[in-house]
């Protein structure tokens, strides 16, 4: 499938690469596919929306950069996109490059979630006090590379 992106041009996507939000993302809700792009940079990713060009998010896995990150989100909740074991999912960070220059950022507590059998998603908000909108991705993985 061919699809107009953001920073790329017309890019062909695999259909295993397209994701469905059925609630959208919070913020936008009315825009429901998007497709997961690598990202000229590793270990970053683009999905972007099939609905808007315009419309991008980077992601990252946040298990790269916080090697005790945890998600608690009841099974209610992932059963809302088909999730049924641990090992179904697929979890992102979506991060924020400020254009004015300040330290790039992970949104460890807004994670987003993909069944990866059906590629249904959601974002959920985790309300573990440790993580927080603003984790600073640089600062995370040279303090990784420290240990």
């Amino acid at each position: 499938m061919e699809v107009k992106t953001k920073t790329m041009g017309i890019v062909n996507v695999d259909e295993d690469k397209i994701i469905e939000f059925p609630n959208g993302i919070f913020g936008f809700e009315s825009y429901h596919r998007y497709a997961l792009l690598e990202a000229e940079y590793k270990p970053f990713v683009w999905m972007q929306s099939l609905d808007e060009q315009n419309l991008a998010f980077l992601l990252i896995d946040p298990f790269i950069i916080a090697d005790n990150y945890e998600l608690d989100v009841d099974d209610k909740t992932l059963y809302e996109i088909g999730i049924e074991s641990p090992t179904d999912v697929v979890v992102y960070s979506i991060v924020t490059v400020p254009a004015e220059g300040g330290p790039v950022t992970a949104n460890l507590q807004g994670p987003v979630v993909i069944n990866r059998l059906n590629n249904n998603a959601l974002q959920v908000i985790v309300s573990d006090s440790r993580w927080t909108t603003k984790h600073n991705i640089i600062r995370a993985l040279k303090e990784k590379g420290e240990k």
